[in-house]
């Protein structure tokens, strides 16, 4: 009995000498301000986009409360349930302006898909809930470009864009889209130089060994998306000027071309309907996978730049999307355009194009981005012409390095010549090597030095129309453009 005793009270005053256990300090959270479904207990970067992780806020009422008062499993709760309210804030800042439940990285030219690693340059404004996004480009240069069909000169191809989003609740959102293009001024009606470009008129000719410029309103649209589950949603979009679901997003908002100032000889096989007067399109997207339908104006726009043409509705496309992972952006797209050159009226296209897009975030200020297109055309009169496109670009730190190889089947008739040589088809070499060094980087504005040199191959047949002399541009630049977003800049922005 009075050993049962002794042990009562050894356990008893056991319990007031233990001395009381601290509660270890919760742990703290990282998150992806572009990704936020990725989430770390440590420091570091995104392995998605290599952008750095920044902490999750812990609320204040949690914080506050006392020790003892707080059951470990609620206060277990209580952080996932204000990380996934911090997630959330993320997700709704940093949606695409065409679909709310993309990514703001995915979002390309029109509504095709880059990879959600890509890198974004532009500013970023929030007003309350609405988010806008300005980017764009000028390329200030000089370019000398041989042959007897070349040409030298100064201009400045160049664009801005605007992207506003507003949300109308937790699963809608209007998107709202502005892009502009002072090419009528600086490079006139006729355009700039390159060699074995063709596309579009100049005083009821058309153009050769020149690319045509841009018109001064390049894209107003409107869009409507709506998520019915966590996993589908859709949008409808209308543009006048807008961009119809056919083809690669064009080459000036592709990371791989960016920093290019010339458009590709293959232009007008690939993405030269971005700028259409009169779309109207439908999309449906299953997580990853998106399948979307336009009608659209088949008609290129007329040599007016400063006008709006008048829309028709006659053409159709259709594209499936897929980014099977967040460095990859695949498409395949067939559009029907009917009358797309006003000096044919009664020619009509069918045009089918695939893309592989691959980007890469390699660190801290390194990415790589590389693309691939194939695109034909099949023209009244002319049968089936193709293109081919491999384009790559290489950004560490203020140093970047590009490259863009083609080859592209062009008709006589596409290249004005005569005689016998316009029902001839013929292929079309180039390639582009070129490096910018920015002196501000990182800083709001990147404002590079930059050179290129392209050198093209074609037949002997062409001999008599362009001499005996290599064909080869040269080009001397600027590059001026927003800097890419860094989390800090995003988290400013958010606040």
């Amino acid at each position: 009995m009075l050993k049962k005793i002794l042990t009562l009270i050894l356990i008893a005053t056991s319990g007031f000498t233990l001395p009381a256990q601290t509660p270890k300090p919760e742990a703290t959270q990282y998150t992806c301000v572009m990704h936020p479904e990725v989430v770390r207990d440590h420091p570091g970067k995104c392995p998605k986009c290599g952008m750095e992780l920044v902490p999750v806020k812990k609320s204040k009422a949690k914080d506050s409360a006392k020790v003892g008062a707080v059951d470990p499993t609620a206060r277990e709760s209580m952080h996932h349930h204000h990380m996934e309210e911090g997630h959330a804030m993320h997700e709704m800042k940093m949606q695409s302006s065409v679909n709310l439940a993309d990514p703001m990285s995915r979002e390309g030219s029109g509504t095709s898909w880059l990879p959600d690693s890509s890198p974004m340059y532009g500013r970023m404004f929030m007003f309350g809930q609405d988010m806008l996004m300005l980017h764009g480009a000028i390329f200030p240069r000089y370019t000398n470009v041989s042959t007897r069909r070349g040409d030298d000169r100064i201009d400045a191809p160049n664009w801005l864009m605007g992207m506003f989003s507003h949300p109308l609740g937790d699963n809608s959102q209007l998107g709202v889209r502005l892009m502009m293009s002072l090419d009528p001024l600086a490079e006139g009606g006729r355009g700039y130089p390159l060699l074995f470009q063709s596309g579009e008129s100049w005083h009821d000719q058309p153009l050769h060994d020149r690319q045509h410029p841009h018109d001064l309103f390049s894209e107003l649209s409107l869009t409507y998306s709506q998520k019915f589950t966590s996993d589908f949603s859709g949008y409808i979009y209308f543009g006048y000027p807008g961009e119809p679901a056919l083809g690669p997003p064009t080459f000036m908002h592709r990371i791989s071309a960016m920093d290019d100032p010339d458009a590709p000889l293959g232009h007008h096989w690939q993405d030269s309907s971005h700028v259409t007067f009169g779309v109207a399109t439908a999309g449906l997207v299953w997580r990853t996978v998106k399948i979307e339908g336009s009608v659209f104006t088949g008609r290129e726009p007329d040599e007016d730049r400063y006008d709006f043409d008048r829309p028709r509705f006659d053409s159709a496309s259709g594209r499936i999307s897929w980014n099977p992972t967040p460095d990859l952006a695949l498409q395949f797209s067939h559009g029907y355009l009917k009358s797309p050159e006003g000096l044919e009226p009664t020619a009509n296209r069918h045009r089918t194009t695939t893309s592989i897009i691959y980007n890469k975030a390699l660190g801290h200020d390194t990415n790589w981005a590389t693309t691939f297109v194939w695109g034909q055309n099949e023209d009244t009169h002319e049968g089936k012409t193709q293109s081919f496109l491999l384009e790559s670009n290489f950004q560490y730190r203020r140093d970047t390095f590009y490259t863009r190889l083609e080859r592209v089947e062009k008709s006589g008739h596409e290249l004005v010549l005569s005689g016998n040589d316009l029902e001839k088809i013929f292929p079309i070499y180039a390639a582009s090597f070129g490096y910018v060094h920015d002196f501000t980087h990182g800083d709001g504005i990147d404002v590079g030095l930059g050179a290129q040199f392209t050198i093209d191959h074609r037949p002997d047949e062409l001999d008599r129309y362009y001499g005996d002399e290599v064909g080869y541009g040269l080009e001397v630049f600027l590059r001026i453009r927003p800097s890419p977003h860094r989390h800090q800049e995003m988290a400013e922005a958010m606040k």
